[in-house]
């Protein structure tokens, strides 16, 4: 048997959620990606792939609603892989229904459990359908709010280099006036903290440049909440291990998402990083958003 780069991905989720835009970047990334198998196929190619002939090291598996008209199920073929000794990690890509509606609008075209009713109906038999693979995911990716590019960057951040033996940590800045991201394990506001908007002279920089950067981690509040944090996290990481969660997503929000939560993500992320067990990655979701 092979040794994989990295463990097997099964991307699944909702139709419309973005299954084909993320099987592009897994692509881009050196990805073999297999689309739409029966359940039963998913193992076999796994164990292909698994060979020590195999030409394949790095292996992605989409499965969207039409895998699901096979017999077999894909929480099925996951756990006969964990039996294995081959465990997957599943990516479930998801969206608010307001946002989907919208996509299929666009497109023209019928979801694939609509049948003879309307479009949300069908959206919320998909959501009963797959509400147990969801429970389960290791990454969830919520693409109401996301450009392509915002996607990819996402993508990146949770799997640009992921290995088997660490706890993968997203840590992601956004504004709350842009909406709250759904994706997150765990959320924090940071807007107690004192504004640089309202300073004239740092109101057209970021959280990345020196000024502002230097302007908010310079409070006394700030220093005792990335403290406090750490000192939390820290006590939290030992029960996500023993309960299999190897990929973990903070959120910290500011009103923008352009001063404080990109300082404060950059702080902790730059403290995270100084641990073996995790590697760290940063995304700014409303870094370049008015």
């Amino acid at each position: 048997m092979t040794t994989f780069a990295t463990s097997p991905i099964l991307l699944t989720g909702m139709s419309g959620a973005g299954l084909s835009s993320a099987a592009r970047v897994l692509e881009d990334k050196g990805f073999y990606v297999a689309h739409n198998l029966p359940p039963e196929l998913m193992v076999q190619l796994l164990d292909l792939c698994a060979d020590e002939n195999s030409p394949v090291d790095k292996v992605a598996v989409v499965a969207d609603v039409r895998s699901r008209m096979f017999g077999g199920s894909i929480l099925s073929a996951k756990d006969e892989l964990e039996r294995r000794d081959m465990p997957v990690t599943v990516l479930f890509m998801d969206a608010r229904d307001d946002v989907l509606i919208r996509r299929f609008d666009s497109v023209r075209r019928t979801h694939p459990l609509q049948e003879d009713d309307t479009l949300q109906v069908g959206i919320q038999r998909e959501r009963e359908a797959i509400s147990a693979l969801k429970a389960r995911a290791d990454v969830i990716i919520d693409s109401s709010n996301l450009s392509v590019h915002d996607l990819r960057r996402a993508m990146e951040a949770s799997f640009g280099s992921m290995g088997l033996d660490k706890q993968h940590v997203v840590i992601e800045s956004f504004g709350f006036k842009h909406g709250a991201p759904r994706d997150a394990d765990l959320m924090l506001d940071v807007r107690f903290l004192p504004n640089p908007y309202w300073i004239p002279e740092l109101r057209e920089y970021r959280g990345t440049d020196g000024p502002v950067a230097d302007y908010v981690l310079e409070s006394p509040a700030a220093e005792n909440f990335i403290g406090n944090f750490e000192k939390m996290f820290d006590s939290m990481l030992s029960g996500y291990r023993h309960e299999g969660k190897n990929f973990i997503t903070v959120a910290i929000g500011c009103t923008g998402g352009h001063h404080r939560s990109v300082a404060i993500s950059e702080e902790v992320a730059r403290r995270l990083r100084q641990r073996e067990d995790l590697e760290i990655n940063v995304m700014h979701r409303d870094f370049d958003r008015s």
